[in-house]
């Protein structure tokens, strides 16, 4: 006898990487040259090897294998502090404004279950990452669009955006590969400061800017701490995507709600991996300093490609993603049926992002090259 699923289960939107991962893997199954895939944003490159050693030298001992503390260990939380002081000049108290969550996938969702109740508003970035909206389903919430204006370099449009409970920034941004330009963050601040509600700056890339550019910290901004937190990836600058692990920082308040959620939910994170990442954090980041290298070799490479075959291009600021707007015709659907090509279609970003695709650069150098020459192909 077959059951309803609840109500929130049929409220979740369609999972959009699963999709696109699901074309991909229906080409391959088809006869013809490998599928490359530029649709999916999956480090190519390893974690620091002093990481990987201290993951191993922890792993080795029986202590790791017990249940590791829920909040993480006070030396993780000590040592993401002290980067953000050196990377950002921003001061977080470890014990109240440093949660340690099981990847910051996970960590946007508690997030949006600890600020909003069912039924409030929820603003989400248009284009924007799509598993925002999972978070917004799984709280019962509404979600509205917050206007990234393409004229306007992918900046959010406040005034054509209701007031909400809850208003999400993504800079450096996917999809759109920009920094938050002179003021954003500010004129965010003042808003939700103004109007009441909760700000979140999902800053998976805020490692990753390229031409000089420094992506800021939300909590750089004067007030930003009293309506806000950010979230911080490991799987992005430390190439720890299946590590499962990152921080929300900021607000005493709303770290304390999601403390209690992890409590209530994923019980902590294998201690070995918190002290592969502790490692990391407390190296000198010339692994970094070179992965951001690795990032803008390959930017110049597929930009000036694409460029030389007729096709405007924005060089991206931020992020490892291109963001491309193709002729007329040319869809992702077409690349991948005629050019083996997989890419993510704008509009699983949002109604903004239609008529747009997203190309990833996170995959070898070599194989990157054949994809950029398929789409060349293409045109």
């Amino acid at each position: 006898m077959a059951h309803r699923p609840p109500p929130l289960l049929t409220q979740l939107p369609q999972q959009f990487f699963t999709e696109v991962l699901a074309a991909a893997a229906q080409a391959r199954a088809l006869p013809g040259p490998p599928v490359i895939d530029l649709g999916r944003g999956n480090p190519d490159l390893p974690p620091p090897a002093h990481a990987i050693a201290a993951l191993h030298e922890a792993a080795s001992g029986a202590a790791a294998h017990g249940y590791p503390p829920f909040q993480g260990t006070p030396a993780l939380r000590e040592a993401l502090a002290a980067r953000y002081r050196e990377d950002h000049g921003v001061t977080l108290d470890p014990e109240t404004e440093v949660a340690v969550v099981p990847g910051t996938k996970t960590g946007i969702m508690l997030a949006v279950l600890a600020t909003v109740a069912a039924g409030e508003t929820v603003l989400l970035p248009d284009p924007g990452y799509p598993d925002y909206r999972s978070a917004v389903a799984l709280a019962g919430a509404r979600e509205a669009a917050l206007p990234l204006l393409a004229d306007a370099g992918w900046q959010p449009d406040f005034d054509a955006a209701p007031d909400a409970a809850l208003t999400v920034l993504n800079y450096p941004s996917n999809p759109c590969a920009v920094c938050a330009a002179d003021g954003t963050l500010e004129a965010a601040v003042e808003r939700v400061a103004a109007r009441g509600g909760w700000l979140l700056n999902d800053f998976a890339y805020g490692f990753l800017a390229f031409d000089g550019r420094r992506a800021r910290s939300l909590l750089a901004v004067p007030g930003a701490r009293e309506v806000g937190v950010e979230l911080w990836s490991a799987s992005k600058v430390y190439g720890m995507a299946g590590w499962r692990i990152g921080f929300l920082v900021g607000n005493p308040e709303l770290v304390g709600r999601v403390r209690t959620l992890v409590d209530h939910t994923t019980a902590g994170v294998f201690g070995a991996v918190q002290e592969g990442l502790r490692a990391a954090l407390s190296s000198d980041q010339r692994d970094v300093a070179e992965r951001v290298a690795t990032y803008a070799s390959r930017r110049e490479r597929v930009v000036t490609a694409l460029r030389a075959a007729g096709t405007q291009i924005a060089a991206p600021e931020g992020s490892f993603f291109a963001w491309w707007r193709p002729p007329i015709g040319l869809t992702a659907e077409r690349l991948l049926a005629e050019q083996r090509l997989s890419v993510a279609p704008g509009e699983g970003f949002g109604a903004r992002g239609a008529g747009w695709l997203r190309l990833s650069l996170s995959l070898p150098d070599a194989e990157l090259d054949a994809g950029v020459e398929r789409l060349i192909a293409a045109l």
